[in-house]
């Protein structure tokens, strides 16, 4: 069983906790990460895109000209795809992009990036973490003094929700608040370094384990 440091927001070191074989050290498993990666992206699309069909086009109720004797190529419908203004074949219809996986994967792809920061230093665990008020200039200090605000992406991840933490946020770019209850592979792999509370951890483990 592995153990990890737990540090004070000044980067003092208070005490050491142990962290559940099954969740922090779990087999990495990059194709499921992959599909919960895709997925998640995909979800985001809108799927708005339409074109309207020939029953949908307003028009075309009556024959152009005569079956016959015209010389021209019969038509029935000034909607139809052939004519300037008429209907769109096989265009786009509203649709939902976001696919389906199993709730193993999504699970095995959670664990593999949890033991991936772990097994690359990339995790931090804080004893607790408040902002007195919603200032950006505390969470600035808070991550100086951890040595992690040189530009890498950074997730904050929570125990609850902590509007003035988040608040205090938001104005760094690379910088994201979440609460341990939403965490998700997309999160995860975007940034580089997690800090987490204690207590997320063992919400955590408590999920997981």
């Amino acid at each position: 069983m592995a153990t990890i440091a737990v540090v004070n927001t000044r980067g003092e070191e208070v005490e050491k906790i142990d962290l559940a074989p099954g969740v922090f050290e779990a087999e990495r498993n990059t194709n499921c990460v992959r599909a919960a990666v895709n997925r998640q992206l995909a979800r985001r699309r809108q799927g708005t895109a339409a074109t309207k069909t020939r029953g949908q086009v307003r028009g075309g109720g009556s024959k152009p000209w005569r079956q016959k004797g015209t010389g021209r190529a019969r038509s029935g419908s000034r909607r139809s795809p052939l004519w300037r203004g008429g209907a769109t074949l096989f265009g786009p219809i509203p649709r939902s992009y976001g696919g389906r996986i199993n709730r193993k994967v999504a699970r095995s792809a959670i664990l593999s990036c949890l033991s991936a920061l772990v097994g690359e230093n990339r995790l931090i665990v804080l004893d607790r973490l408040e902002v007195s008020e919603a200032k950006t200039r505390q969470v600035i200090e808070i991550l100086s003094a951890l040595k992690i605000y040189d530009g890498r992406r950074v997730l904050i991840l929570t125990e609850k929700n902590d509007r003035n933490l988040m608040l205090s946020a938001r104005n760094l770019p690379a910088v994201d608040v979440l609460n341990c209850g939403n965490i998700n592979v997309l999160d995860l792999t975007l940034h580089e370094i997690l800090v987490a509370t204690s207590g997320a951890v063992r919400r955590l483990q408590e999920v997981y384990a």
